[in-house]
């Protein structure tokens, strides 16, 4: 695992880190997976007795904490068996995507010369100036509402939503065997964990589903927010978010994302220990787009966009990555 902006000695160093027993054993990562599941699990069967003003934003942390451990075991982690890792996030506790279609995903998302690119990067959040042109004034007001922290976070989870079943539904019903492999299983996980929580918890499913599930997936978007920009080279377009402690081990440390771009087999654990040796390099190699805290980013841009919702400089991008190939 390297980077090759990183001196030899960095390095060395990192390798030196991965081979310590905390890495080789992936004890913190296990420890988690217990710990979240073990969890649910306890705030579900005590949501009787603590009522749903205590339970559902537990529940909301949980799922979002879950989806954190979703994206570290997409990427190779605890285990060097992708079927193993896969097995180990598959309980649906936020309901909407299998971690199967995740995964596959997010892997396209980390090319990095095609980051942000409208149509190619599946995570961006940009539209290319073709398809601005062609939209009505009320798409174009959402695309505009979604860079800014309440559209993403009351509107953004409704849409992702929305486009990740449609093409399910539209790819099962074509007997579309990936589709079929990803989304069949998870649908049936999750008619199971409804019936569970129903049957067990305070909660109905519908209920689970709104007060609990939907602001999991806001609470994850957070965080990828402002993630990502439209710069020319890749990577200035990548955040490093100095967030406090509570939002780090939420996000388990993907708030360093260069880092987590940069070396994306790194486990979360030691993510903050690469940055901090490294971090005037890392500043300056991002081009300073640098956030510091996740309340000071909510306020700063609550109603305001981030940036524009047209990516300015996508076909040039394009056109110079296809040069490049």
């Amino acid at each position: 695992m390297s980077a090759q902006y990183l001196n030899d000695e960095h390095q060395r160093q990192v390798q030196a880190w991965l081979e310590e027993p905390m890495a080789r054993t992936e004890w913190p990562t296990w420890l988690l997976i217990g710990v979240i599941y073990s969890a649910w699990l306890t705030v579900v069967l005590l949501s009787p007795t603590w009522g749903l003003w205590v339970s559902t934003p537990l529940l909301a942390l949980i799922g979002a904490w879950h989806l954190s451990l979703q994206h570290e075991l997409i990427h190779g982690h605890p285990t060097r068996w992708t079927g193993l890792n896969h097995a180990l996030g598959m309980p649906p506790l936020s309901l909407w995507y299998p971690v199967g279609v995740y995964r596959t995903s997010h892997l396209l998302h980390h090319r990095d010369e095609l980051l942000t690119l409208p149509g190619v990067d599946p995570e961006s959040n940009y539209v290319s100036p073709d398809d601005w042109s062609r939209a009505g004034p009320l798409m174009r007001f959402f695309w505009v509402a979604r860079k800014t922290s309440f559209g993403r976070f009351a509107l953004g989870p409704g849409h992702a939503i929305a486009q990740s079943w449609g093409e399910a539904l539209v790819q099962v019903g074509k007997g579309q065997v990936p589709a079929l492999r990803d989304w069949l299983p998870h649908w049936l996980f999750v008619a199971a964990l409804l019936w569970f929580v129903d049957r067990y918890s305070a909660f109905s499913a519908w209920q689970y589903a709104l007060l609990v599930a939907y602001p999991a997936l806001s609470l994850a978007m957070v965080r990828s927010h402002y993630e990502h920009r439209a710069a020319v080279e890749p990577q200035h377009r990548i955040v490093i978010h100095e967030g406090g402690w509570f939002m780090r081990l939420l996000f388990l440390n993907n708030n360093y994302h260069l880092v987590h771009h940069d070396l994306p087999k790194l486990p979360w654990y030691l993510i903050p220990r690469v940055y901090h040796a490294q971090r005037a390099t890392y500043q300056a190699r991002n081009d300073g787009f640098i956030q510091y805290g996740y309340l000071q980013q909510a306020r700063q841009f609550a109603l305001t966009p981030t940036d524009g919702a047209v990516h300015p400089n996508a076909p040039d991008l394009l056109a110079r990555v296809e040069r490049r190939s």
